[in-house]
């Protein structure tokens, strides 16, 4: 395990950020707009994305990367800007964290799919090593794989984050099975955990997919299966409801709250939220961190 990581753990579990996208669609970013063009449009709003969560207790804070890779930008014919778009969003981050919060960087999945052809391993490789590379030089102190739901695609961006020396964080998305205990490629927990402990991940967890509630049994087989990796855990705000074209999510911050003890019990080491959350979740989850403190 990174010794950044062991040294954060060694202080207590550790508070990350909310939702981005909800962030920045409250500050403007129409549904869907490609929310990692707005470091270079819109730098201020992002910038205030990442501040809201230092003055909300955040520990570490991600930055707006996540689908900042050559595929996702080629969607939106940006990818010859995306060396631009990375640095820039290390940069905000950077400079709203001070001395307050770390800085992990964003990195999502590539949108392609290695079992229907549409991507080969050799290309995802370049792509996440790309990626990783600039997000490294621009300063993060670590990187976290996200949203991830296959296991040898996120595999690949632990070789290319792995190769930066910095601390490397991955999630994968439940959402799927009878119980919403499988991703979407249908592999369990248990097999989720083997595959990323293997592959040198030093944090393993779950995001995105479903509300906090049904994290709880997953953060608990993901950390009987970690092999003394410290488990990471960023819930919805529960399942989103469609008004006008907008997710709306109907849990609130005290709600979410409520469940985190639980969460914790579970085995969490890193806490914080994903789709739908924002600083008052993040206010909220602080709050039952330094309960009697």
């Amino acid at each position: 395990m990174h010794p950044l990581i062991h040294a954060l753990c060694d202080k207590g579990v550790v508070l990350t950020d909310g939702a981005w996208g909800t962030e920045l669609q409250a500050r403007g970013l129409a549904p869907g707009e490609t929310p990692d063009l707005w470091n270079l449009s819109h730098p201020e709003a992002v910038q205030a994305v990442a501040r809201a969560y230092v003055e909300a207790g955040s520990q570490i804070i991600l930055t707006n990367t996540f689908g900042a890779n050559r595929f996702r930008l080629a969607e939106c014919e940006a990818e010859d800007r995306m060396a631009e778009i990375n640095r820039a969003g290390v940069a905000l981050s950077k400079a709203a964290a001070g001395k307050d919060a770390l800085v992990f960087a964003s990195m999502g999945p590539s949108g392609k799919l290695i079992m229907s052809g549409d991507v080969s391993e050799d290309e995802l490789r370049e792509a996440f090593t790309e990626q990783a590379q600039i997000l490294a030089a621009g300063g993060a102190d670590g990187l976290v794989i996200e949203t991830m739901q296959d296991i040898a695609e996120a595999r690949i961006a632990i070789a290319a984050a792995k190769a930066t020396g910095l601390p490397v964080v991955v999630t994968m998305v439940f959402d799927s099975g009878k119980h919403f205990d499988r991703t979407m490629m249908g592999a369990t927990p248990e097999q989720v955990a083997a595959g990323l402990v293997a592959a040198g991940a030093d944090v393993i967890g779950a995001n995105c997919g479903q509300g906090i509630a049904g994290f709880v049994a997953i953060c608990a087989r993901l950390q009987a299966a970690a092999e003394g990796r410290p488990v990471w855990i960023k819930a919805n705000a529960g399942l989103p409801q469609m008004h006008d074209g907008k997710a709306v999510y109907a849990m609130g911050a005290a709600e979410f709250a409520e469940i985190v003890p639980a969460v914790l019990a579970a085995g969490a080491s890193f806490i914080g939220g994903c789709c739908g959350t924002s600083p008052d979740f993040i206010r909220g989850i602080h709050a039952v961190l330094h309960a009697g403190k």
